[in-house]
C-alpha cells in the first residue's frame, strides 16, 4: 500500500511526499468501556492500517485527500482553525492540527494523502488510525520529538474536543504503542503499560474477527450517555472513577445506586477484573483458558451495558456453538465486530457456520478475517 499512497499523493498534489507513515486499527482482547473509567484494557494492533503520504507547506494551508473518499481535496487554513470548522472525515486530521497547535507545538501547513484498509464502523478504531497516522507524520515532519504515548494523547484530544466523541485513551494508545506479536496491557489512569506476549500460532490458536458490517456512529449521543452514567455513578459513590470500586465492594456499591446505574457499574467492575484475569493467563502461558473470559465479557456487554445488537449476539453464539473457545463483541457497541478465539484448524468451520447463520437470519454477509497482532504507528519510508 506504500506505493499506492505515494501515487495518490502525486495524483492530487504533484511531485513526491516527504515521507509515508502508517498507524493501525486495533482489536481489543478484553477491556471494553473501561478506558474512560480509568480502568484496564488489553488491545493489540491489526495489520490493517491507515497510511499517509505527507509533505510540509510553508503557507499555513492544509490540503487533504483520501483514496476512500470522493477524490476531492479538502483545504483549510491553520489560522482560525476551530472545532466544527472542518466537517466529515477530514475533521479527524484537522483535529490533530488543532490539538497540536493548542498544545503549543510549532506545526505549519502540509499536504496529506490517506489510504486505509481499516474497516470503518466496525469497532476496529479506524478513526484512531487516521488520527495517529496524522500526528506521527506531523511529529516527524516538524521535528516535535513526541513519544508514542504523547502522540496518542494528542490524537485522543483531537477526537474528544474537535470531533466531539468523548472516547477514552484505548484506541489511540493501541494504535500508537502496540508491538507486533504482543497485546498491550494499559492502565488508563496512569497511562503506563507493558507488552504481553500473544503468540497464539505457537499453540495452534487464532483470533478471528467477524465484522458484522452493522455500522455504528459513536457521535450520535449513545456513547456519551453511557459515559455520563458512569461518571454520575462514580460521583454518587464518592470515588474518582469506577475503577476505584473493587470486585468485593460491588454488591454494597449497587445498593447505594439508582437501578438504572447498577448495570453500568457492574459491567465496568467485572470487566476490569476480566482484563487482569486474561493478563494473568497469558503470563502463565495458558491462552486456551481465555475463551470463557471472553464469552463472559460479551454477556456483560449484552446484558449489563446493553451495547450489543442481534447481529453481534448471533455471531458470538454461532462461533461458540461451532467450536470457538470463546467470543465477544468489540468496540463501543451498537454494531461492529466480534472477536473469537479459535483453534487454527477450525477457522474455516467457524467462519462457515457464522456465514450460514447470517444468511439464514436475513443479514448481510459478514467480513471475516484472522487478526495477527501487529506493529503500532511507524514510518514506512
Amino acid at each position: 500500500m506504500t506505493t499506492d499512497t505515494a501515487a495518490v499523493f502525486a495524483s492530487a498534489f504533484g511531485d513526491s511526499p516527504d515521507g509515508v507513515w502508517a498507524a493501525p486499527g486495533r482489536i481489543n482482547l478484553i477491556g471494553e468501556h473501561t478506558d474512560y473509567n480509568e480502568g484496564f484494557v488489553l488491545p493489540a494492533a491489526l495489520p490493517h492500517a491507515t497510511r499517509v503520504a505527507a509533505r510540509r507547506r510553508s503557507d499555513g494551508l492544509v490540503r487533504l485527500v483520501s483514496a476512500q473518499g470522493d477524490g476531492g481535496v479538502v483545504e483549510f487554513a491553520l489560522d482560525g482553525l476551530a472545532p466544527g470548522s472542518v466537517p466529515g472525515w477530514a475533521a479527524y486530521p484537522a483535529g490533530v492540527f488543532w490539538a497540536l497547535a493548542e498544545a503549543g507545538h510549532p506545526v505549519g501547513g502540509a499536504d496529506l494523502a490517506f489510504v486505509s484498509d481499516v474497516p470503518t464502523g466496525a469497532g476496529l478504531s479506524s478513526s484512531a488510525a487516521l488520527e495517529c497516522a496524522t500526528v506521527l507524520a506531523l511529529d516527524e515532519l516538524y521535528g516535535l520529538g513526541l513519544d508514542a504515548p504523547g502522540r496518542a494523547l494528542l490524537a485522543q484530544r483531537a477526537e474528544n474536543a474537535y470531533v466531539g466523541v468523548p472516547c477514552g485513551a484505548l484506541d489511540q494508545m493501541a494504535s500508537s504503542c502496540c508491538v507486533a506479536g504482543h497485546a498491550y496491557f494499559l492502565d488508563t489512569r496512569t497511562l503506563t503499560g507493558r507488552q504481553v506476549p500473544l503468540d497464539l500460532p505457537a499453540v495452534g490458536l487464532s483470533l478471528l474477527v467477524i465484522d458484522t458490517r452493522v455500522k455504528h456512529d459513536l457521535g450520535d449521543g449513545a456513547y456519551a450517555g453511557l459515559r455520563a452514567g458512569c461518571e454520575r455513578a462514580a460521583d454518587l459513590l464518592g470515588v474518582r472513577a469506577l475503577r476505584d470500586v473493587g470486585a468485593g465492594e460491588l454488591a454494597a456499591a449497587e445498593e447505594r445506586l439508582p437501578a438504572e446505574l447498577r448495570p453500568l457499574v457492574r459491567h465496568v467492575v467485572t470487566e476490569d477484573r476480566r482484563v487482569l484475569d486474561v493478563v494473568a493467563l497469558l503470563d502463565a502461558g495458558d491462552p486456551r483458558a481465555l475463551g470463557p473470559v471472553l464469552t463472559a465479557g460479551h454477556a456483560s456487554l449484552r446484558d449489563d451495558y446493553r451495547v450489543s445488537c442481534p447481529e453481534t449476539d448471533l455471531a458470538v453464539a454461532t462461533a461458540n456453538a461451532a467450536g470457538a473457545l470463546g467470543a465477544r463483541m468489540m468496540g463501543g457497541g451498537f454494531g461492529g465486530s466480534v472477536l473469537a478465539l479459535v483453534e487454527t484448524g477450525r477457522l474455516a468451520e467457524v467462519e462457515q457456520a457464522v456465514r450460514a447463520a447470517f444468511a439464514a437470519a436475513g443479514y448481510g454477509a459478514p467480513h471475516v478475517f484472522s487478526a495477527v497482532p501487529s506493529q503500532g504507528a511507524h514510518r514506512v519510508r
